[in-house]
């Protein structure tokens, strides 16, 4: 005779003091029996474990039946399970991707992934919110959560290494000849009562494909793969139009949304000034201030692009195979 939920809640509540002493037992409840194959409709006795661990690491009071009363039972390994934190929370002290991050000068922004070069990881987010739209220097504190979350000096969890400058049109010359005439001319006009001055640029193509920047972790163990509300990543890979995504961010979480615009060449303002980027990929309104740096991925856990600037209904992502080549990285799985 089949078991009702009635009956295996009766069984578990009386049984449920002996089952929760049990060593790496985390919880228990009433639930559908899982096998090899799948689910079934057989209702269970669900004991949930820390970690499934062999009969022969066990000791035989901690075993748990195959039935209890006729009921049968069912392990299902869960992990340790913890309270939900904020996505703008200091987490400590394992720090998740999807969290609050920020170069200390810069208010917040999100940890995309951490990945690798060689031997080395590094966590993954945009220029603007590692290196201070280009003004950030090799060295300087990363904090976590970002200042605006109230990161302080003492939240320190890693060190900006590396950047892919951002390009707005025009730099100032390298060229010390050209800053000679410059600072002549200067000295000239100055001498004349001029209050005008010559400042040299010179003309650059004015073209992004990436807003990516490195950080070095003080202590890599701190960090985990798992993006939060999302998990571990399983590598990266192109998506095309329509392509389904989801993207875990310090503003608003865990959102999911459709690629609606691939190949899209746009303008992006950053703090009053303008950068073009090419070959972009556009999702709908999936994000808000402070989600700049997540990783962005599909269905099955890829990561397609590194979310970096949006509008009220519009998100923008670089491909991530692109981030990846540019700063020679591959993502950690």
């Amino acid at each position: 005779m089949a078991v009702d939920v009635g009956q295996a809640i009766t069984v578990k509540q009386a049984n449920l003091r002996h089952l929760i002493r049990r060593q790496n037992v985390v919880g228990v409840g009433v639930g559908y029996k899982v096998t090899a194959s799948g689910p079934t409709d057989e209702v269970a006795v669900v004991v949930n474990v820390a970690r499934k661990l062999p009969k022969a690491q066990l000791a035989e009071s901690d075993l748990i039946p195959p039935k209890i009363n006729e009921v049968r039972t069912d392990v299902v390994e869960t992990g340790v399970i913890r309270a939900f934190q904020g996505h703008r929370g200091r987490w400590r002290p394992t720090i998740p991707a999807g969290v609050s991050i920020g170069h200390i000068h810069v208010t917040a922004g999100t940890l995309g992934c951490l990945v690798r070069r060689g031997d080395e990881i590094f966590l993954l987010s945009n220029n603007h919110v590692l290196a201070d739209v280009n003004a950030g220097q090799k060295g300087d504190p990363i904090l976590q959560p970002g200042s605006y979350d109230g990161g302080t000096a003492d939240d320190r969890v890693a060190v900006l290494d590396d950047y892919i400058p951002l390009d707005f049109g025009g730099e100032a010359p390298r060229c010390s000849i050209a800053g000679a005439v410059a600072d002549t001319l200067n000295f000239l006009a100055e001498l004349s009562g001029s209050t005008h001055r010559l400042q040299t640029y010179r003309q650059t193509p004015g073209i992004n494909e990436v807003d990516a920047a490195l950080a070095r972790p003080l202590n890599p163990e701190a960090f985990t793969p798992d993006i939060l509300e999302i998990g571990r990543p399983a590598g990266a890979r192109e998506i095309g139009l329509g392509g389904a995504v989801k993207k875990s961010g310090r503003t608003t979480g865990y959102t999911e949304g459709r690629i609606i615009q691939i190949d899209v060449t746009t303008s992006v303002v950053y703090n009053g000034r303008t950068a073009t980027f090419s070959g972009q990929l556009m999702a709908d309104g999936m994000s808000a201030p402070g989600d700049s740096g997540s990783a962005v991925l599909d269905r099955d856990n890829y990561i397609v692009g590194l979310l970096y600037a949006g509008s009220s209904n519009t998100t923008l992502i670089n491909p991530i195979q692109k981030v990846l080549q540019a700063l020679n990285v591959e993502v950690v799985t």
